[in-house]
């Protein structure tokens, strides 16, 4: 662990759960000396069984953290803090020797890709937050597998926590308890601290009987020793470490060094009527209907497609050459408004059982709404808003806070792939790169080829989303979906994609780009989306198999005039769908390419460089 203070007490809390003496020494030490140093009152290993749940669910209860939903099977509400309901940006660093390692230089201003912390700062920071930040509490001791347990692409954590909250979300989002004690045996594991930040007895009293300690947040990564240190916030990014933390930040570092891809990624396998099946990853920043798409119903007939996951993807080739993807979560940790019966209906078969709503509003039958739930609220049932108030239309705010959310186990989910928790991982044949763009942006195209995909992937712009502090509607830089998640220099993360062309006898995954957002001039959807965008996943299938028609275009291929299936779709502009216009395009090279200069600087590669005149030159043709 870093550098700590002698505690002053040094006497070992009890262990009220679990056998300290039974661990491997390395997780034993790891346990021990944060113990010492934090604290707590006493200790509690997660063993993951129904029976602790139950136990950790009543203490929660019991502080007024959550409260039961009648209305539905094991489901519970939490409120936070209201400064205590996203990922926090501007708290979320990476330590490393060199700056560089972290991020590229920037040529000018502050890197967009990342925050750096030096080794002295964090020790500093460290030492003003973490002696004795435990006291009154209990530190639970989380062994977890990112992966299904024994799979040769999953990787085990222990995440040692002062909050219930995140035993109870761990549980359903990784796989949690003896099993992963048992895979972990002597070998490596990633070491995860957290604390919520307020030591008992409190200073002041709790908004919403929510711990936190927003004025010291701080969520740090030391990809160096495996480790991964956060305090002050209790709100799922910053506090499930196996999540965004570990499973994306942690993992790319790691993915570097062992020759794979850690992803901010869905996982969906697609069967077309003859029964042949394709599995594609897709990377869609927040807000872009990632979900929805991992859980879609096609519209198209005799078309099904399964869910093997809804945001991470680790992906390593085999020795034949596959690309073979896991989802290391087990759990889906959703934003709730938007998501009806019509935009998800699957993720709407999912949630009402065994699941933890935050920030959601709550009906006074003991149910749970939000914006675009898109269902009449029977007479007489009244809303309490995600501030605990009484709240009717008239209030001019939400009843729902943007980024609340659902933590719900995938097994419930009526279209999981059978394969999803195979331990070899699915083959991926497609990868999709996508964003949220009004104009300009075709509704799909394809990548010429690998280096030509990886350039699409760096330079993919999207509308701003709720999902962590940004406000407003702007197009933002959010290259592989990945910018805020990034674990090292994001131009060497370019390299290594570059790469992983050079694997022998890789089958690459063709490339693609959509944009289901696209409006026209009077503001409307030019795309009605959600089940119909199968159609656009069987153009796609149907290039792999080699069987769809495409043309070329100066920014890629897109379908042939009659290649896209519109049978049955009325009112569909194609012409407008997938115009490409000059001067739309010369101002998006121009803002690609000042984003590339500024920001990846002296890092970005020569091929990327290369694809980026390229794309220069085709425009100019136009």
């Amino acid at each position: 662990m870093p550098p700590q203070l002698k505690a002053e007490v040094n006497v070992m809390p009890k262990v009220v759960q679990g056998d300290l003496q039974s661990l491997p020494p390395e997780a034993r030490d790891f346990i021990e000396s944060n113990a010492k140093l934090c604290q707590p009152e006493s200790i509690h290993i997660c063993d993951g069984s129904e029976e602790e749940n139950k136990k950790i669910l009543d203490i929660m209860v019991e502080q007024g953290m959550i409260k039961k939903l009648s209305k539905y099977e094991n489901c519970w509400l939490a409120l936070t803090d209201p400064r205590d309901v996203a990922r926090i940006e501007s708290k979320t660093v990476i330590i490393t020797q060199e700056q560089r390692d972290t991020i590229p230089i920037p040529k000018t201003g502050t890197s967009q890709l990342g925050r750096w912390m030096s080794e002295e700062d964090f020790e500093k920071a460290f030492n003003t937050r973490f002696p004795g930040c435990m006291q009154g509490r209990t530190m639970y001791v989380i062994p977890f597998s990112m992966g299904p347990i024994g799979s040769p692409l999953s990787k085990i954590g222990i995440e040692l926590t002062d909050s219930p909250y995140v035993v109870a979300s761990m549980r359903i989002m990784a796989r949690m308890g003896t099993a992963a004690l048992k895979a972990l045996s002597n070998g490596e594991f990633v070491k995860c601290l957290h604390s919520v930040g307020c030591p008992l007895p409190l200073k002041e009293p709790l908004i919403n009987n929510w711990p936190c300690n927003p004025e010291l947040t701080l969520i740090a990564h030391l990809p160096d020793r495996r480790e991964i240190i956060s305090f002050g916030s209790g709100y799922g990014g910053n506090s499930l470490l196996g999540k965004k933390c570990f499973a994306l930040r942690i993992a790319s570092r790691i993915a570097k060094e062992e020759g794979w891809l850690a992803e901010h990624m869905l996982i969906l396998g697609i069967t077309n009527p003859e029964g042949e099946k394709k599995y594609f990853a897709a990377a869609f920043p927040s807000a872009c209907g990632k979900t929805n798409l991992a859980m879609m119903n096609p519209s198209l007939p005799g078309w099904k497609i399964e869910c093997v996951g809804d945001d991470i993807a680790w992906m390593k080739f085999d020795e034949q050459g596959n690309l073979r993807a896991i989802n290391p979560e087990n759990g889906f940790f959703g934003v709730a408004p938007g998501t009806s019966v019509k935009t998800n209906p699957n993720a709407i078969k999912t949630i009402f059982k065994n699941t933890i709503f935050t920030n959601v509003a709550e009906t006074s039958d003991g149910g749970v709404y939000w914006e675009g739930i898109d269902e009449a609220l029977p007479t007489g049932v009244t809303l309490t808003s995600w501030k605990n108030k009484d709240w009717t239309p008239d209030n001019g705010e939400p009843c729902a806070h943007p980024n609340s959310r659902f933590c719900t186990p995938a097994s419930q989910c009526p279209i999981m792939d059978p394969a999803w928790e195979s331990p070899e991982g699915v083959p991926i044949e497609g990868i999709i790169f996508g964003g949220r763009r009004p104009a300009g942006v075709p509704l799909v195209y394809e990548a010429f080829n690998w280096q030509h995909g990886v350039f699409i992937g760096a330079a993919m712009r999207s509308e701003a989303t709720a999902a962590a502090e940004h406000k407003g509607k702007i197009i933002m830089h959010d290259p592989f979906a990945m910018r805020p998640f990034f674990g090292y220099n994001f131009g060497k993360y370019l390299a290594h994609w570059l790469n992983m062309a050079h694997r022998p006898a890789a089958k690459l995954p063709r490339i693609f780009h959509v944009n289901w957002f696209r409006k026209d001039s009077q503001g409307k959807f030019l795309w009605p989306g959600y089940g119909e965008n199968s159609r656009v996943l069987e153009w796609m299938f149907n290039r792999i198999e080699g069987k769809a028609s495409a043309k070329p275009t100066a920014i890629g291929y897109i379908p042939a005039d009659t290649a896209l299936n519109l049978k049955g779709l009325e009112d569909v502009n194609l012409t407008e769908l997938f115009d490409i216009s000059k001067e739309f395009w010369e101002k998006e090279v121009e803002e690609i390419k000042q984003y590339f200069e500024v920001q990846v600087n002296a890092d970005l590669p020569y091929e990327i460089e290369r694809e980026m005149l390229a794309l220069e030159m085709r425009i100019k043709q136009l």
